[in-house]
């Protein structure tokens, strides 16, 4: 009979204690033997997650100190009181943007969100890797090396980058070289910080599940996935692109509408199947837009508590 290492070494241990500590480790060995650890993937772990954007009106207004306003801290108690897992503290909500927020403000967010039983799920910039402007791509691919930093001292494990639009006058393939060399260094400075990099499809290079993952395998780093923007798959079967993604899906923005805010209504159903059929766990923030031309009838605080109350149905 082949004993494995495992049990030889444990008997052998056994051997050494007393009797009754050696007969407690004989019978947790049988019992282990009875009962083997399930083999296979882990099973699906989805925590609902607040995008920062969904109150963009109020945070903006709170950054020019006009009435109406939310800060950030607001935002945290008004996540909490939806009991989500977590938030995804946009960068440019934060005051002074684009510079990173001081350590003492970073610190006191943490603390509040800690208080308030509430996790970071990411955080992003505003950024273009698309643009023919050298100059303007480094500089982009420097503010984004920043936040990854500010992203690890927050405690975030994602930041969020955007491909940026494919110039007029450049091919897709060659815009996406110069993309793929920009993410890279991205991919390379979170790997040394421990933060992930996800870029957004957003209806700029990015329209089809062929194009992300194209430029994700031009970049060869364990550090840059997606982050799946369930509205701005601009294809006839939205969901099917969702489905193919989703293996190199670091983070979501899951949306209320496909298309580009053209529609139709997400199915939420649909959606958690799909990701309860896929490999992921993790996060999965929602995102509110006020439908354009009627931003005066947006009411934040009602959607997202709508789009959040969606969610968790389909999960049940």
């Amino acid at each position: 009979m082949i004993i494995s290492n495992n049990r030889r070494d444990l008997l052998k241990g056994a051997a050494l204690l007393p009797l009754g500590l050696a007969l407690g480790s004989t019978q947790a060995l049988k019992a282990a033997q009875e009962n083997p650890p399930a083999t296979g993937r882990p099973g699906v772990k989805l925590k609902l997650s607040v995008n920062a954007w969904s109150y963009y009106l109020q945070l903006n207004r709170h950054l020019k100190g006009e009435d109406g306003g939310m800060s950030l801290f607001d935002m945290l108690e008004e996540c909490a009181r939806l009991e989500v897992d977590a938030v995804d503290p946009t960068g440019y909500f934060f005051p002074g943007y684009p510079n990173v927020p001081n350590r003492k403000f970073i610190n006191d967010f943490k603390r509040r969100a800690f208080q308030l039983g509430l996790e970071f799920s990411g955080t992003g910039i505003r950024n273009d890797f698309a643009t023919t402007d050298k100059v303007k791509r480094q500089a982009d691919v420097d503010l984004a090396k920043k936040w990854i930093e500010a992203a690890a001292e927050m405690g975030a494990p994602v930041l969020r980058v955007f491909a940026g639009p494919q110039p007029k006058d450049q091919t897709w393939e060659d815009t996406a070289g110069w993309m793929a060399d920009a993410l890279a260094q991205c991919a390379e400075h979170g790997e040394k910080h421990g933060v992930l990099v996800g870029v957004q499809n957003h209806g700029d290079m990015l329209k089809s599940a062929d194009e992300v993952l194209k430029l994700l395998g031009m970049v060869k780093s364990d550090w840059l996935g997606t982050i799946v923007d369930t509205g701005f798959f601009l294809t006839p079967d939205p969901y099917a692109d969702i489905a193919r993604v989703i293996p190199r899906a670091v983070n979501w923005q899951v949306k209320e509408l496909l298309s580009n805010r053209q529609g139709p209504k997400i199915d939420m159903t649909r959606l958690v199947q799909i990701l309860r059929q896929s490999s992921y766990r993790g996060y999965i923030p929602v995102e509110t837009l006020p439908v354009e031309g009627r931003i005066g009838e947006y009411d934040a605080i009602a959607r997202v508590r709508e789009l959040v109350t969606a969610l968790r149905q389909a999960l049940v």
